[in-house]
């Protein structure tokens, strides 16, 4: 433990509070540890022990189970209640199950059968004190190998599951590095994650054609119902359809650890269309058209979805209803669909929950984190309350455990149905504004744009002049579209400065980054039917 003094840092012996009612017998234990460093306060009852830890502080605690008048039990839940914090031993003669998990119960760090001896003492200690370090110094030496690793791989000519790959890896790696903050490994992460989105985008600019033309693309959006539902409702399973609007894969595997216990769990991945957000995504996964197709096909509905772009998706459920028709099934396929925008309507689906999956398919929409990312942008506070991607996936984390989606998964579980998971696109965090230039029809979204003679940095976007090509509505003459690369986000000139610095560091989508592209789709299936 380093005391700080001055301008210096020296270190303090680590300080041992014992309580045992045969202290005597355990001089030359004592004498071990003050040999190694160790500061040892001895009591010999569980009085003295509660209260000394509450005149000092102690930077570990050891009870004996058993002595005279308050025993170690009784000594731990009462420091327990005034310093939850403080790591403490559990010494015991008694190896019944039932005392071990009452002490486990309380919150014990570690525990000793007797006769202990003084290497093993040595060893639970060293266990309490440096498993944190040793782990730490692990990390360091781990991560600093994996960032030369990756960053020397990304600039190879990457196939679309390598990218999957790498994505994962940087995920796992801000996820281990969020439970050691100390590290100060949050720069490198970030610049290392800006390194692959440059060479992401630029290898995204040159497959991109060829993907939304070919069979042997990396599966998209369009491709999320034929691949994932559609053979299970061919194996005669009711299915739940859950998509969590906005969801980016780090959010989902921070979510994922509550459904260990109910579920198998298998996890794909999907690559969503250009522009990455919810008019072209979602529609594409529901319609299983691109949209330019689905201008053609069904021109009606896109031209009222147009005509309020609030309500681009009003008509998902007729999409799907005829994407299901052009599929051939054997029979019909009864079929719900639900969008959870509110409390109510949650709690509303929560009850009506198991009169809902008699239908072969039940899709459930959920716009709660789509929702949270926008009123980010509007909020102070919940900028405040979510910073940065880590405290972001905190959030997310914090909601769904308490939701009712989770409820409702615990119910499902129990059912015979199978649960698809998830989402039409993800969003990145902008941290640099890029000036666009436009006519005054041009869209206002942050990540994409589409309109006449519009122009930015070629470095910054990818500049689409003939949309029916990569599958887009033409909109009108003239019109082309451009889309964000990395964390950039678009500014028109008027206002920019007002507009960069009001937009910086929000959380957007639309464009081009493994954080909207590379998205979950999550497979489960009950263990408790």
């Amino acid at each position: 433990k380093l005391k700080y003094i001055g301008v210096l840092y020296l270190m303090e012996a680590l300080k041992i509070l014992w309580a045992d009612d045969e202290i005597d017998l355990l001089k030359p234990h004592i004498m071990f540890l003050e040999d190694r460093g160790y500061k040892v306060t001895s009591v010999t009852n569980g009085n003295d022990a509660v209260g000394y830890a509450r005149k000092s502080q102690y930077d570990v605690i050891m009870l004996d189970e058993m002595m005279p008048g308050k025993d170690g039990l009784t000594a731990l839940v009462e420091i327990r209640d005034f310093n939850p914090q403080v790591p403490i031993i559990m010494v015991t003669k008694n190896e019944e199950e039932s005392l071990m998990e009452e002490a486990i119960g309380q919150k014990i760090t570690d525990y000793l059968t007797k006769p202990v001896n003084p290497s093993q003492i040595l060893l639970t200690l060293k266990k309490v004190f440096d498993s944190r370090k040793i782990a730490q110094a692990k990390l360091a030496k781990d991560y600093s190998r994996e960032f030369m690793s990756i960053s020397e791989t990304i600039t190879g000519d990457l196939s679309p599951k390598e990218w999957i790959d790498i994505n994962l890896k940087i995920i796992d790696w801000e996820m281990e590095l969020d439970n050691f903050p100390e590290l100060g490994f949050q720069d490198t992460v970030y610049d290392l994650h800006r390194d692959c989105n440059a060479n992401f985008s630029r290898f995204v600019e040159r497959n991109y054609l060829t993907w939304i033309d070919s069979d042997g693309s990396p599966p998209l959006s369009v491709d999320v119902f034929p691949k994932w539902v559609f053979p299970k409702i061919r194996e005669k399973k009711n299915v739940v359809f859950i998509l969590l609007d906005c969801l980016r894969v780090d959010q989902w595997l921070a979510m994922e650890p509550f459904l260990y216990d109910y579920f198998r769990i298998s996890r794909d991945y999907y690559y969503s269309i250009l522009p990455t957000a919810t008019p072209y995504s979602r529609n594409a996964i529901f319609s299983g058209y691109f949209p330019r197709d689905l201008e053609y096909k069904m021109p009606e509905l896109w031209r009222k979805g147009e005509e309020d772009e609030h309500s681009s998706n009003r008509f998902e459920h007729q999409f799907l209803d005829d994407f299901i028709k052009r599929s051939n099934f054997e029979k019909p396929v009864s079929t719900r669909y639900i969008k959870i925008l509110e409390q109510t309507e949650a709690r509303s689906t929560e009850k009506h929950l198991l009169e809902y999956i008699q239908h072969d398919l039940l899709c459930i929409v959920v716009n709660f984190v789509d929702i949270l990312t926008h009123k980010r942008s509007e909020s102070e506070i919940l900028k405040e309350i979510a910073p940065d991607e880590s405290a972001y996936r905190s959030l997310i984390k914090s909601w769904f455990e308490h939701s009712n989606l989770f409820s409702m998964l615990r119910t499902l579980a129990s059912e015979d149905v199978t649960v698809v998971i998830t989402s039409d696109h993800g969003s990145v965090r902008g941290k640099r504004a890029t000036k666009v230039i436009g006519d005054r029809e041009a869209s206002t979204s942050l990540r994409y744009k589409f309109g006449r003679n519009l122009k930015c940095n070629p470095k910054h976007v990818m500049h689409i002049k003939n949309p029916p090509d990569y599958h887009l509505p033409q909109r009108g003459v003239n019109i082309q579209y451009i889309i964000a690369k990395e964390d950039y986000y678009l500014v028109y000139p008027n206002d920019y400065n007002l507009y960069a610095a009001r937009f910086k560091d929000c959380f957007h989508h639309g464009g081009i980054s493994l954080e909207e592209m590379i998205l979950p789709v999550i497979t489960l299936e009950g263990l408790k039917r």
